[in-house]
């Protein structure tokens, strides 16, 4: 896994919408709305999408699943929680680096 930010955005979009960036883990959306023209914000927008998705995705195949997927469950949710916190500091602090495992993920363009 790579350290280095694949893409390199403008400085002032990334100081004026890394707020906006940092809060799409949130309300994954809100950056599109907000600043729709900042590559940075729909960035960020994209990697929380991506990762709302994959989260109810595995959690409802996982509730099919007796037992092990119930057990499972609350470990993914932890997972999923720590993947939310890294997406929301690298926002919040400017940077542009794919969240683990499913960040090379494109939704949206």
């Amino acid at each position: 896994m790579t350290t280095e930010p694949l893409e390199t955005f403008d400085p002032e979009d990334v100081e004026k919408n890394k707020t906006m960036a940092g809060l799409a883990y949130f309300i994954f959306f809100l950056p599109l709305v907000v600043c729709p023209e900042s590559r940075f914000g729909k960035f960020h927008a994209n990697q929380a999408l991506v990762l709302l998705l994959v989260y109810i995705a595995v959690s409802v195949a996982l509730t099919f699943v007796p037992v092990i997927g119930w057990f499972i469950l609350p470990f993914f949710a932890l997972f999923v929680l720590v993947l939310a916190i890294i997406g929301l500091l690298n926002g919040l602090n400017g940077r542009a680096r794919e969240l683990p495992l499913i960040g090379k993920y494109r939704l949206i363009q």
